[in-house]
């Protein structure tokens, strides 16, 4: 296969990667900044873009703040908004077009698991003089019907964001709602195989840290007991705030699931992170396995100890090391390549700094090369949608 074939090939199969982004298609229009800054505090965006086929109906600022007006909670606003997104594709012309004048489709609150008996499902009407209507099921007779006002963005078959007059009103997903049940983090983890590595958190004070950074959003990663036990030697001789950067390490201030984690590959900050490219680590797959890339060692999720938005613990095979704070081992005598040394262990503590091993810098050269090339292809694709899929076929 030849150059050109190769890279069409490789576009062709990204496409399908990198569907769709709601937080990007809504920030270009500045009416629904409200909505689209809930769906991302929510968690709903990552929702939506892990989804293939979805239909999301946004609202403007004004509707947004008649619903802000009442003053319910984040989760219930969660509830409320997951009623505006359908588990289908619904452009304007199936709109218009809806066979019999009526249709009814599930919403993802119904496909939480949240929604009783009906709620969750949505009534379509197409009515005369072209107008479609939107009306939960279980919605209240003299509540008036949220109408279609346009289209905002239509991939087929793909996603379609259309605009709604106001707020889907249902009594089940408008239910007081409490915020999750409060976790005892170190208690969690000590009970599911991770006892050492919380007895750490306790000891060194950072506690207070994760717990308080639960309610917006928290997923840790958890070395095993076995794995921390042949790891204790180095850690004591760490300084104090070494040891805590390094269990902070460990934690990342959004919630993620297992099935975010698969599909949104890339850099993530941490809780120990202090600024651009300090602290950070890649999450990486390879087929099913999610891996966590730091530069001094690769860990790979091995088992969930709980996964409730907003907090995911996961168990992991590997003390997560910061190239802040531990130097990367050098390469194996008779080694084909210095860059297998990222998938062995780190060598002894020692004060890395802000500087970076000159044996890394080749190595660096490529991964920056090859996060451009993911960043153009993301950015492609986002662009081309559907017209450059076919463009692509053709040639």
């Amino acid at each position: 296969m030849n150059l050109p074939i190769l890279i069409l090939s490789f576009l062709l199969l990204s496409t399908t990667t990198y569907a769709h982004n709601i937080t990007r298609i809504l920030a270009q229009h500045p009416e629904f900044s409200t909505f689209n800054h809930y769906l991302t505090t929510t968690h709903l965006a990552a929702e939506i873009n892990r989804r293939r086929t979805i239909t999301v109906c946004a609202v403007d600022n004004a509707a947004m703040n008649d619903l802000l007006s009442k003053h319910f909670s984040l989760y219930t606003i969660k509830n409320i908004l997951s009623l505006h997104i359908f588990a289908d594709y619904f452009g304007s012309k199936k709109l218009h077009q809806i066979t019999k004048g009526s249709t009814t489709t599930s919403s993802l609150f119904q496909a939480t698991g949240e929604a009783a008996g009906t709620s969750g499902y949505v009534n379509i009407t197409d009515m005369k003089g072209g107008k479609v209507g939107f009306s939960p099921v279980d919605s209240d007779s003299d509540q008036p019907m949220a109408t279609y006002v346009k289209s905002v963005e239509e991939l087929p078959y793909n996603i379609s964001v259309i605009q709604i007059s106001h707020i889907l009103s249902s009594p089940e997903a408008e239910a007081p709602t409490a915020a999750p049940t409060d976790l005892n983090l170190t208690s969690l983890m000590a009970k599911q195989g991770c006892k050492a590595f919380s007895d750490l958190i306790t000891a060194q004070g950072a506690d207070e840290t994760f717990t308080q950074s639960v309610e917006g959003g928290l997923t840790i990663f958890c070395p095993s007991d076995d794995t921390l036990k042949s790891f204790m030697p180095r850690y004591k001789n760490l300084t104090a705030d070494g040891k805590t950067s390094l269990l902070l390490y460990h934690g990342v201030p959004v919630y993620n699931s297992l099935g975010m984690l698969r599909s949104s590959n890339g850099l993530m900050n941490t809780l120990a992170t202090e600024g651009a490219n300090k602290f950070d680590f890649t999450v990486q797959n390879e087929g099913e396995d999610v891996k966590i890339e730091t530069k001094v060692v690769t860990a790979t999720i091995k088992g969930t100890l709980v996964d409730e938005d907003p907090l995911a613990v996961y168990k992991i095979d590997k003390v997560l090391l910061p190239r802040e704070l531990f130097k990367v081992a050098p390469p194996a005598p008779g080694t084909k390549s210095a860059n297998s040394r990222a998938q062995g262990e780190a060598d002894a503590p020692g004060p890395a700094g802000d500087e970076v091993p000159a044996d890394e810098n080749s190595s660096n050269d490529s991964v920056r090369l090859v996060g451009w090339w993911r960043d153009f292809v993301a950015e492609l694709q986002f662009g081309l949608g559907s017209i450059g899929l076919r463009f692509l076929i053709f040639f």
